[in-house]
């Protein structure tokens, strides 16, 4: 297809993404259900790209594969909530839980082996529709059908209730994912037509505070509060367990509507959200809206591929990445900070869900690829972290620091920005942001400072922590250089290179060492135990690479690139026992090549870096046909807040972001056959991968804009200018590059 073709086919089916209801070329591609079987964890449900809502329902079990509240082995349904997470290792949120029933029911979450145990139902997979922006599905035990929608800061909601049902709806304060407790709530009736409250919880999220505004299209009849358990006579409660029952005469057609507007301030900013973003009673325009917000973020890439399960694969893996980082303020700029306080936004978005471990690695590469004007709000919410936590976030959730894994993972994706000349936030606080952040204290970082690197035999899970300390430190370092800080990038390049420490040359493993300097004994590089470990959900074959930022550094510890490379090989076919205790984020197995985790996102593309950039290819294909898929279970692992995804989009184009910061994405194998991608200044960047096939995996010949090209990465610099990359694809490995 040529330039020309292509652009006019993007137009025309973004034309027809209007509020005539029809659907665009792209989320028509979205299935929804991939990744919500297995252990992919992804939110089901109804939202638009990065919205502060995730409405969908929320299920009765809360086992690790229901951390985001649904499960596609499950059918039952305790309501429906409004903000849920996707893809995580950890449950929370399930906030503000609304559940339409009919007659008397049992105000509990209640348990599947008796449905009068609770006000929960079945439904039938049969009944449910799920595509971005839009959700439904229909509660047997009521006959009540449901239909979600919304915008960013606000859940819409139809009821279709059987004829004289006696209609009422449940809003359920107590029960969230099952991941976290209630503090404190409260529900006020405001008029015949509105109610309004807050749910106050603490969980992964220490401190998390939800303020709503729902507004009603009928009158209500009666409300009812009750305190855990027992009914309160009264229109304004406050409670620690708290259910409210809105109950609504009958009528014609049993239709029922209700709005329900979020804000992590207050329910004044609520209710002035709602006002904003849904003044109007018409549930298919915003459905159709919701359907234009996706086509639009969706078309930022527009692909050409042969296999039409690649067009599904792809676009849920696109959509996947936009569910979060969430918006976290209020139309008016205010929002809830990481010091407890309210503040407001000025002159910038604040985000949260920011699993910075998992999405420093693809996840926020590929966001400065197409969502360049979102790169100063995400860093300046970086900063205002900063200034309000005293350093950069870890895992950031609900204005809640976690602490949630290893590193500092921030810090690459502040250095990304500056090194790829991203502005609109204060350089100078970034760098102070980052520099405080890597000489604190805490976390492992005073052991590092004193003895060069982690002693195994003082802090648990020293060598990913240590790895990753060393990453983040180089990023700083480019940064001090790129500023003229030359005492600082001295100081950060020789602590990157604390990796080496790790490195047991008689083994050719990363393995704890104590504070004496000696190799933990006895030692087994497929043992994984999930705790009580020296890496953090993987062994000594995943982390022995975890070196991005210094690869030709690893190559010399090895001895020489032949070992370093006869190494990798082994790690895709050797089999070992890791344990009973071995922690279930490791998955996605290709011998010990665990790619349903993150720490190993980077190392396929490692044999590019060697010199053998075919080797990359055959596992990159591999990969990508064997691990994911377009049915439930599609995904190796958790989505993980969209990196899973990222991962496949980039290869799928068929580069990669190998190094923490900087923008060299080395190259691999596409599947696409042809991509526009948007990037900034309203540029198009093109690939095209000439006679691609399944066996045509190798590339041949690379030019750029015309010009042969040699070179193993493509710099974000001729990414972001609009460029054309031809790859010659063939059927036999060659050597393309050169060398370096």
């Amino acid at each position: 297809m040529t330039h020309h073709k292509l652009t006019r086919l993007v137009a025309i089916t973004l034309l027809a993404a209007s509020c005539a209801g029809v659907d665009g070329a792209y989320t028509r591609y979205v299935d929804p259900h991939i990744g919500s079987g297995g252990h992919g964890h992804v939110f089901v449900g109804a939202n638009v790209p990065f919205g502060l809502v995730q409405l969908g329902p929320t299920s009765i079990p809360n086992g690790w594969d229901w951390t985001s509240g649904y499960h596609i082995s499950d059918t039952t349904v305790i309501g429906f909530s409004h903000m849920h997470l996707s893809g995580t290792g950890i449950g929370d949120l399930g906030d503000i839980t609304f559940m339409p029933v009919s007659g008397d029911v049992t105000l509990a979450r209640g348990h599947a082996a008796d449905q009068q145990s609770g006000n929960w139902s079945y439904f039938s997979r049969k009944n449910e529709r799920a595509r971005p922006g839009y959700y439904a599905t229909r509660l047997d035990r009521f006959g009540i059908d449901v239909e979600l929608t919304a915008t960013k800061r606000v859940g819409f909601h139809r009821y279709t209730f059987p004829p004289a049902s006696s209609p009422a709806v449940i809003i359920d304060l107590v029960n969230g994912i099952g991941w976290d407790a209630p503090t404190e709530a409260r529900v006020s009736r405001l008029d015949d037509r509105t109610i309004a409250g807050y749910r106050y919880s603490s969980g992964w999220a220490s401190a998390q505070r939800v303020y709503f505004v729902a507004v009603f299209s009928r009158p209500i009849s009666e409300l009812q509060l009750y305190d855990n358990g027992r009914r309160r006579e009264c229109d304004d409660l406050t409670a620690r367990r708290l259910y409210a029952k809105a109950l609504f005469n009958d009528a014609a057609g049993e239709q029922l509507e209700v709005k329900v507007a979020l804000s992590p301030v207050s329910v004044e900013n609520a209710a002035a959200n709602l006002r904003a973003e849904l003044p109007e009673w018409d549930f298919e325009c915003t459905v159709e809206q919701a359907d234009r917000e996706w086509n639009r973020e969706l078309g930022k890439i527009a692909i050409r591929a042969a296999d039409p399960r690649t067009l599904r694969v792809f676009y849920t893996a696109l959509y996947h990445t936009m569910i979060a980082p969430s918006e976290f303020s209020d139309v008016n700029g205010d929002y809830r900070g990481a010091d407890g306080r309210d503040h407001h936004a000025d002159g910038f978005v604040n985000y949260t869900t920011l699993s910075l471990w998992d999405t420093y690695r693809a996840a926020h590469p590929l966001m400065t690829i197409i969502h360049p004007e979102k790169m100063a709000d995400i860093i300046n919410t970086m900063l205002r972290v900063y200034q309000q936590q005293g350093k950069l976030p870890v895992w950031h959730l609900m204005g809640c620091e976690t602490d949630c894994m290893v590193g500092n993972p921030a810090i690459p994706v502040v250095a990304d920005a500056i090194l790829k000349g991203y502005d609109g936030f204060d350089k100078e606080l970034a760098f102070e942001a980052m520099k405080t952040s890597a000489m604190l204290d805490e976390r492992g970082l005073s052991l590092l400072k004193q003895h060069g690197y982690i002693p195994c035999n003082l802090y648990g899970e020293s060598v990913a922590t240590g790895m990753e300390y060393a990453l983040a430190d180089w990023s700083i370092a480019r940064v001090a250089s790129l500023l003229g800080k030359t005492a600082d990038a001295d100081y950060f390049t020789r602590r990157a290179a604390s990796y080496a420490f790790y490195f047991d040359p008689s083994v050719n493993f990363a393995r704890g060492r104590d504070a004496e300097g000696h190799f933990r004994v006895p030692f087994d590089p497929f043992s994984a135990p999930h705790r009580a470990n020296d890496y953090t959900e993987g062994n000594a074959w995943q982390y022995t690479w975890l070196a991005p930022h210094d690869v030709e550094g690893l190559i010399n510890l090895f001895g020489s690139r032949q070992r370093f490379v006869e190494k990798l090989d082994s790690l895709f076919i050797v089999t070992g026992d890791m344990g009973a205790e071995a922690s279930p984020d490791i998955s996605g197995l290709i011998g010990q090549y665990a790619h349903g985790n993150e720490p190993v996102h980077h190392v396929i593309y490692l044999y590019t870096l060697a010199g053998q950039p075919w080797k990359a290819a055959d596992r990159v294909r591999e990969v990508l046909a064997t691990l994911y898929h377009d049915a439930p279970d599609g995904l190796p692992g958790n989505e993980d807040v969209g990196q899973m995804s990222a991962w496949y989009i980039l290869s799928a184009l068929g580069f990669y972001q190998v190094e923490p910061a900087g923008g060299r994405f080395f190259f691999g194998s596409p599947i696409i056959d042809e991509a526009e991608i948007k990037v900034k200044d309203g540029r198009v960047f093109r690939v095209t991968a000439l006679d691609n096939s399944p066996e045509n995996r190798y590339i041949q010949s690379i030019t750029l804009d015309g010009i042969p090209y040699r070179e193993a990465y493509i710099p974000f610099t001729f990414i972001s200018a609009g460029s054309h990359l031809v790859l010659q694809m063939g059927n036999t490995p060659a050597d393309w590059t050169t060398g370096k």
